[in-house]
């Protein structure tokens, strides 16, 4: 009997046998897909060698839909240009009144026509139809005035044209048939932009009427921006509200610079209000951002201008400025409305910011007299005490007008700096520039009540105390700015004090006494101490000059100071400080060199002096290198004292500095045997034997030659002693340079004596008798370079 599995045996079995059918189907199909396309590959050259494929059509350069616009536009131009010339010029034998009639009846047929053309899904050309209706109301308006009302007044005729035709033209687009159409309610707000200003022009009104209807057709632009959102009229609104309203704006503030009385002041002032209202009503409607930030910045400045232009002409002309500031400082108030918009109240922040900028602006002429004026003196020292604090600063530049109220706009803003801004991180930045505003009344104090030059002297003096006390705050900002006020207050404390010799003395002794003690704070040393080395030299070259000394005797006291500032700068060490006192002691005793170089005996005296200062410099481990510009400044200072002699022997110049180069050049190569000798004593020797060698071939007695040579000699020997090879070499050459020059006489007297073959046959037998030894020449010379390379 057959064995028969159970069903769901079976049905496992039947199962397994399909998965592997479906397998074994899928590794087929995958076979065939591949020799399909190895097939394909190997019939694809075939097919391009005999033919190529059929080239691209070309790709269209414009849009059919641009192609479309460009045309209905250029038809409905022809269109309107053609009804002008009909409308303009003739046609045929039909009168103005007839042409005005067809043109009429035109232009209804073509306003209507649009609406069939939307039904139409026509849209682009509807459009077009339209925009040549509008321009046909247009040529109809002025057909109406050229048949009808020829006698009326062409600027009121063309106000009330515009007003109808931006009516009619708003009602044809907000027409239901019509609604789809975006020209005619652009073109409507267009119309509209000149009722008003062309009815003011036609009825001769004022400046005053003809900018209020600028400002009023602004406002109504406003309004439309404010209803809608996005779109052409919102864009047109816009454009008009800032071209009518600025140009509104321009007149109203020409208007007010210009006001004779209050009458037109208050006239003036009220078209500026007007257009701050509008701008502030812009501002709030608006949707925010940067645009409504504008805005009340605008009208914050709008409404300063306005009130300010009010006042001007109640008052002196020096109390124009504060006035407006006041009302700029007014502004602040609205920022604490919290209701307002935070665009708003941060549009009026700015807008008061501005007016403080502006009136701090204005004082600057007084502040930049008051500090630069005194520099006038420097061509005119000690020429007589001034009267007062005024007459001192103003020297050549002239006093500036309305400058006796700069004290209070200078207090207020410092006020406003200091007490209304709460801002943590504009704090401290207002308070700094509260402090140099207030620094900034203090300097121009004196001049502006013109109280006595010397109490303007204690007041500068006492300001410099001021800042430099202040420098002890810990604050970066703070005290960098203390410091910068309390520098630019002494160097104007000095310029004041050249106009009197014992002021000047005063003053530089007081300075360099400030400055020194404000230098035991190390934040503020690294420029306190320059500052009151630079002021200690002024006070000993005043000193000098005081007492009637020469220029080159004054000198000497000057020194001092660069020698102080070496004895400063090897106590601070490792400071901040110890460069900048070092440099600046540099550059002090550079002016005493440039001071005494008119007497060379003072000059060579001085040259030493430095030299000392910069040899004890040099005794600082970290200062080693110094000691070459002392050896560089003996050296100078002796040369002077020779050329002060008349001294004319080169040995006496050369001499001093061969000397310490090679007692140098010994002390390294102790240090360091494996020192070159050419580091070591090649540039002392070069020093004596160059110059001395040039010199003997120009001398024509036998002294020079004679001891250069010895002392060639001696250099020699000892370099072969010593295996030196700068020594032997130098030695050598100016050994047998001094020879030559000596025997070249009797060589000149014996060559004269010879026939006239004897020189070329005597130099055939040189060249014989080098040729034949040549190979032994070149080893004799290959030795000689050998026992000079195994040479120091």
């Amino acid at each position: 009997m057959t064995h028969l599995p159970p069903p769901a045996e079976e049905l496992r079995l039947l199962d397994a046998e399909l998965w592997q059918l479906d397998a074994r189907r899928a590794q087929l199909l995958t076979r065939r897909a591949w020799l399909v396309a190895a097939l394909h590959q190997t019939q694809q050259p075939r097919a391009h060698a005999s033919a190529q494929p059929p080239a691209a059509p070309p790709r269209p350069e414009t849009a059919a839909p641009s192609v479309q616009n460009v045309l209905l536009v250029l038809g409905g131009v022809l269109l309107t240009l053609a009804a002008a010339v009909f409308t303009l010029v003739s046609w045929g034998h039909m009168g103005i009144a007839g042409r005005a009639l067809v043109l009429g009846a035109v232009t209804l047929a073509t306003l209507a026509a649009p609406a069939a053309l939307l039904k139409r899904g026509l849209r682009s050309t509807a459009e077009s139809v339209a925009g040549l209706g509008l321009a046909l109301t247009v040529l109809d308006a002025y057909a109406l005035h050229a048949a009808a009302l020829s006698g009326t007044d062409g600027t009121g005729y063309a106000a009330a044209a515009s007003a109808v035709l931006a009516a009619t033209w708003s009602a044809y687009g907000l027409l239901p048939a019509m609604s789809a159409l975006r020209l005619p309610l652009p073109s409507a707000l267009v119309a509209a932009q000149f009722p008003l200003l062309l009815w003011a022009l036609a009825a001769g009104a004022s400046p005053y009427v003809i900018t209020a209807a600028l400002l009023v057709t602004a406002g109504l632009d406003a309004v439309v921006v404010g209803r809608l959102t996005a779109g052409a009229v919102r864009i047109i609104a816009v454009v008009g509200a800032y071209g009518m309203g600025g140009w509104g704006v321009l007149g109203a503030a020409w208007l007010s610079l210009t006001a004779d009385g209050p009458g037109d002041a208050s006239r003036a002032g009220a078209l500026l209000l007007l257009a701050a209202a509008i701008a502030l009503g812009a501002s709030w409607r608006g949707p925010g951002g940067k645009h409504a930030l504008g805005l009340a910045i605008t009208s914050g400045l709008l409404v300063v201008g306005a009130l300010g232009g009010v006042a001007r002409p109640g008052m002196p002309s020096e109390w124009v400025v504060p006035a407006h500031l006041a009302v700029g400082i007014a502004l602040l108030a609205a920022v604490r409305i919290e209701r307002l918009p935070d665009a708003m109240r941060m549009g009026f922040a700015w807008a008061s910011g501005a007016v403080q900028a502006l009136a701090v602006l204005w004082t600057l002429p007084v502040v930049a007299v008051v500090l630069l004026g005194p520099a006038g003196r420097l061509g005119r020292v000690w020429s007589g005490a001034p009267s007062d604090a005024r007459a001192a600063v103003v020297v050549e530049a002239p006093w500036p007008p309305d400058a006796a109220v700069a004290p209070l706009v200078l207090v207020a803003v410092a006020a406003v700096l200091a007490l209304v801004v709460r801002a943590e991180q504009w704090r401290g930045r207002a308070r700094i520039g509260s402090l140099g505003l207030l620094w900034a009344t203090a300097l121009i104090l004196p001049a502006v009540f013109e109280v006595p030059y010397l109490a303007g002297m204690l007041v500068l003096g006492v300001m410099t105390a001021a800042a430099l006390y202040m420098c002890r705050v810990t604050a970066s900002a703070a005290q960098v700015t203390a410091l910068v006020l309390a520098l630019v207050t002494a160097v104007s404390l000095t310029l004041v004090s050249l106009a009197s010799q014992s002021a000047t003395l005063v003053a530089l002794s007081v300075l360099t006494a400030l400055f020194a003690a404000a230098s035991w704070r190390a934040g503020v040393a690294p420029f306190t101490a320059p500052a009151a080395l630079v002021f200690a030299a002024a006070l000993a070259s005043a000193s000098g000059a005081a007492a009637g000394w020469p220029p080159a005797r004054t000198a000497l006291p000057v020194l001092l100071v660069p020698a102080a500032a070496a004895l400063l700068a090897a106590r601070l060490g490792a400071s901040r400080a110890t460069v900048p006192v070092e440099a600046v002691g540099a550059a002090l005793g550079l002016f005493a060199v440039a001071l005494a170089v008119t007497d060379p005996p003072m000059l060579a005296l001085v040259l030493a002096l430095c030299g000392v200062i910069a040899a004890g410099t040099a005794l600082r481990a970290e200062r080693r290198p110094v000691g070459y510009a002392a050896t560089a400044l003996f050296v100078l200072a002796a040369w002077v004292r020779l050329a002060a002699w008349d001294v004319g022997t080169p040995e006496a110049y050369t001499l001093p500095v061969t000397v310490p180069a090679l007692l140098v050049g010994a002390l390294r190569r102790r240090r360091d045997p494996q020192a070159s000798s050419w580091t070591a004593y090649g540039p002392g020797l070069a020093a004596t034997l160059v110059p001395s060698l040039v010199a003997a071939w120009a001398d024509p007695h036998w002294t020079r030659p004679l001891l250069l040579g010895i002392a060639a000699l001696l250099v020699t020997l000892l370099g072969a002693r010593y295996h030196l090879r700068a020594p032997l070499v130098l030695g050598g050459s100016v050994l047998a340079l001094v020879t030559l020059h000596e025997l070249a006489p009797y060589v000149v007297q014996v060559t004269g004596a010879l026939p006239r073959w004897a020189p070329p046959a005597l130099a055939g037998l040189l060249l014989l008798a080098l040729g034949a030894t040549y190979e032994q020449r070149i080893r004799d010379v290959r030795r000689v370079r050998e026992v000079l390379g195994r040479m120091n």
